[in-house]
């Protein structure tokens, strides 16, 4: 006599397949469930503020830990969600292009004179993407300042000052401070700038101080002369402090006083300048763009106090000579949903981690390979057209929420970076009647892959620049 439980376990098999298939949609190994009105919700949702100064602070197990907040907090009401997400596309590409093309200038050694010189290889289209920001005390005002990885001078707007953007908080005023010294143009601190950032400090009229040029791609600038004064990170004091007091600034800022430069700079970054405090270690779990939501720059290597819900797992730091003040890894494969991806381009190594690009860029067989295994997996749903650098979009204007293959980028020395839910679709309409694979192909195989803030969101990304690596562990973003 036949067993009929095996037949049964076969007959329901195939009735779990037939489903599956009358719906349109494929089933997958690895899978996290989208809801889409809560995602909705989360991007555009609830009161923004016009101030941003409310972001705390504390110290613990001798870490400094700052709230960090992303910049559409400070942004006040938002009337077009549609306009903002769109645009910041279209900023976004304009930044990678620029900054491949420095890239190329810096490594081919064409390095630019002192009154063309980028400080760092940036570009003013940059300034719209960058996203996060922290509260500082310098010189005894409080300073809202950009955060960005890919950066190494800080700078802040001073008074008294020739040209000024708008901006929330009373400019840093030089003079009241009585801590505030002038960077002489002959010290070994504004020589350092050529070698951190491609540009060499220079004599101004006053001929005893350092001046400093940063022109930017879109005709955005900030020009003005190096100082050091007393700066806190949170209740954490750091003496003479190098940074850019700018007098001179055009361009669209979003309102911040400046940037904090995070860059591997051996002189100029706030890393190298507190490395005595904090051993050269940061790191970060960068908030979604929800009104309410908040994450933590921690400056010290204390790994007790991360809120990590997974394992760190490590991987080092790629030394690139050309272009050593950024942070390089070697990205060995990429898998979709539990499988992994075949791409001749993960061998050639050097992938950039940068807070300041939104979308991650791969080569264009990597993203091909993406693509592909991506649309084998989450097959059945409407089709939308791309927008900007986004080709992969659907309509899912009609569904509550869909089950999305797992998005994981595998590193030399089995380091992994699980990209949140999300972090894998990227909203370009506020309905989801456009929302698209939030991954993107770059023109060339030999340019720079990126891995942008966007897939950063919702992980602790760990700086250790001492020990040259850098780590990954999932954690539910919160400052508290």
């Amino acid at each position: 006599m036949v067993d009929a439980k095996p037949v049964f376990q076969v007959l329901l098999h195939l009735l779990f397949l037939c489903l599956c298939s009358a719906n349109g949609v494929q089933s997958f190994k690895e899978k996290k469930v989208l809801k889409l009105q809560e995602f909705r919700w989360r991007q555009h949702g609830g009161t923004r503020s016009t101030v941003c100064l409310s972001q705390k602070s504390r110290k613990e197990r001798g870490a400094t830990i700052l709230e960090i907040k992303h910049r559409d907090y400070c942004s006040g009401k938002i009337v077009d969600w549609n306009k903002k997400q769109q645009k910041r596309l279209i900023f976004d590409d304009l930044h990678v292009r620029s900054l491949q093309s420095q890239f190329k200038n810096r490594v081919s050694g064409r390095i630019k004179d002192v009154s063309e010189a980028q400080i760092p290889l940036t570009s003013g289209i940059r300034l719209q993407t960058l996203n996060y920001i922290v509260t500082v005390e310098l010189g005894g005002r409080n300073m809202t300042v950009i955060v960005d990885t890919g950066s190494d001078l800080t700078w802040v707007q001073c008074q008294p000052c020739k040209l000024c953007y708008n901006q929330q908080e009373p400019l840093f005023n030089s003079s009241a401070s009585s801590s505030y010294k002038s960077v002489l143009c002959n010290s070994s601190t504004c020589q350092a700038l050529q070698f951190d950032t491609g540009n060499s400090g220079a004599c101004g009229s006053n001929p005893t101080s350092c001046n400093y040029v940063v022109n930017y791609g879109d005709g955005s600038y900030t020009r003005g002369e190096l100082g050091s004064d007393h700066l806190s990170l949170g209740a954490t004091p750091v003496n003479n402090f190098v940074f850019g007091c700018g007098r001179n600034n055009k361009g669209l800022f979003g309102g911040a006083s400046g940037l904090m430069g995070l860059g591997r700079s051996e002189s100029v970054s706030v890393v190298s300048q507190t490395s005595a405090l904090f051993g050269g270690v940061f790191s970060y779990c960068l908030p979604t763009t929800e009104a309410t939501a908040s994450g933590s720059l921690i400056m010290g290597g204390d790994a007790s106090i991360y809120k990590n819900s997974t394992p760190i797992s490590y991987t080092r730091m790629v030394p690139n000579p050309e272009l050593s003040t950024f942070y390089f890894l070697n990205l060995t494969g990429i898998s979709i949903g539990g499988v992994a991806l075949q791409a001749q381009s993960f061998a050639s190594g050097g992938i950039l981690i940068d807070s300041g690009t939104v979308i991650s860029r791969l080569a264009p067989s990597v993203y091909k390979a993406v693509k592909a295994e991506f649309l084998k997996q989450f097959s059945g749903y409407p089709p939308a057209p791309g927008f900007s650098i986004l080709d992969t979009c659907f309509n899912l204007s009609a569904y509550q929420e869909v089950s999305i293959p797992t998005l994981k980028f595998h590193f030399e020395g089995n380091a992994e970076l699980n990209v949140d839910v999300t972090g894998v679709f990227y909203l370009v309409k506020t309905d989801a009647s456009q929302i698209c694979l939030a991954l993107a192909s770059l023109l060339y195989e030999d340019e720079i892959s990126i891995i942008g803030n966007y897939q950063q969101k919702n992980q602790r990304v760990i700086y250790n620049t001492k020990d040259s690596k850098l780590g990954f562990a999932e954690e539910s973003c919160s400052f508290m």
